[in-house]
């Protein structure tokens, strides 16, 4: 499954065609496989509360979300090798580097979900 965000508070576009982790083993690997993200792509982690970059080969910005979809938390540009974590969240977006502060997404913001047929 593949969805759209949006940040409707900011009316901007996080992720034009996101994947969907929502399952164990999905979450086990997550980007871990990815040379890297292309603008407009993501991943939606479901549930999550923390991340780790470990392994990975390249930097991500993420947005812990509550049950809502209102943004918890915003890291940018997390590299390689780092730990994050947000224990009121119920899922994370992993993004390009750079995706938060081109959409200006923070704290308190209201995303909307939107799943790609």
């Amino acid at each position: 499954m593949r969805i759209r965000v949006r940040n409707e508070t900011r009316n901007t576009m996080l992720a034009a065609a996101a994947d969907v982790a929502d399952t164990s083993a999905k979450r086990r690997t997550g980007l871990l496989k990815h040379q890297r993200l292309e603008p407009g792509e993501g991943l939606w982690i479901s549930p999550c509360e923390s991340v780790h970059t470990f392994f990975m080969k390249f930097a991500i910005d993420l947005v812990y979300l509550d049950k809502q979809k209102k943004v918890r938390k915003v890291r940018h540009a997390v590299p390689p090798w780092r730990m994050s974590l947000c224990l009121t969240a119920h899922s994370v977006l992993e993004l390009p580097a750079g995706t938060a502060a081109d959409t200006s997404t923070e704290r308190g913001d209201q995303l909307a979900f939107d799943t790609l047929a």
